[in-house]
């Protein structure tokens, strides 16, 4: 369950916005909080989109300057793929690969209860296969 001990260690804190913030706003929080995406939610504390850096590129290229004044909604992708905290290393990485995408926020009995970035997943990876080398040389120290 990799989702799971990704968020115990990372936190379950996830910075979202509403779909009438502006581009300009959203632009802020991502630098300010060094983040690549924010999860637009609707009144309800529902998903309704996501807007990444990526969004924000394509808007400034379609729209130059002016893209700072659009809305969240403007520039939203509205069909979020989303994790579960059950899901393992090997399906986010398959999900991410496959979808060209590096943020899925993480949905617990239909409320969102964290976001799982590409650079968490290859930390976490990283972190065991270190974990699997210690193991590997302590073995053979052993058996030597």
């Amino acid at each position: 369950m990799a989702v799971a001990q990704i968020l115990k260690v990372k936190g379950r804190s996830i910075l979202t916005a509403v779909a009438g913030d502006t581009v300009h706003s959203i632009v802020k929080t991502l630098a300010e909080k060094r983040i690549g995406a924010v999860v637009i939610v609707s009144g309800t504390g529902a998903i309704a989109g996501i807007v990444s850096e990526r969004d924000v590129v394509r808007a400034m290229a379609a729209h130059g300057a002016k893209a700072l004044d659009l809305t969240a909604k403007d520039i939203m992708t509205a069909k979020v793929r989303t994790c579960t905290p059950a899901d393992s290393e090997a399906e986010l990485m398959s999900l991410m690969t496959v979808n060209r995408i590096r943020h899925l926020p993480v949905l617990e009995n239909d409320k969102l209860a964290g976001m799982i970035s590409i650079g968490d997943v290859v930390k976490f990876r990283m972190e065991a296969i270190e974990h699997e080398a210690e193991e590997m040389k302590l073995y053979i120290a052993q058996a030597g």
